[in-house]
């Protein structure tokens, strides 16, 4: 069993930032495929941005694409979602999603994410 657990969210202006965190449980970490979701009100859940095993390889939506970075900490079962300049359409909550499967994993954004943390809620006022 893994646990995801976020942090990190909060109310901020547009155009701010916001560093988001997923702490895992589990002493395989390493191996895990890693992704960021977010889901506003009345909204499907859509991807983010995730991060192959060793953090080398790394996929983000068009959406985010050059303000959001995502990153891991193999020795602190963690990995980070930094977003710079915040727009009010990025308000959401996000997940963190852990695919902890052996197989290779060549797209990330498609990865068998099977486990998730509870969320935190990202506000982003204009």
């Amino acid at each position: 069993q893994v646990q995801l657990v976020e942090s990190g969210g909060g109310l901020v202006q547009a155009g701010g930032s916001l560093r988001l965190s997923c702490a895992a449980s589990g002493r395989t970490f390493r191996n895990y495929y890693m992704g960021w979701f977010r889901q506003a009100p009345g909204k499907e859940r859509e991807f983010v941005a995730a991060i192959g095993r060793g953090g080398g390889r790394t996929d983000y939506a068009d959406s985010v694409k050059g303000r959001f970075t995502i990153s891991r900490d193999n020795a602190k079962n963690t990995v980070y979602l930094q977003m710079n300049s915040l727009k009010p359409e990025d308000t959401a909550r996000y997940s963190c999603a852990a695919d902890v499967g052996a197989g290779w994993v060549g797209n990330l954004r498609a990865a068998e994410f099977n486990y998730w943390g509870p969320g935190t809620q990202v506000t982003v006022s204009s």
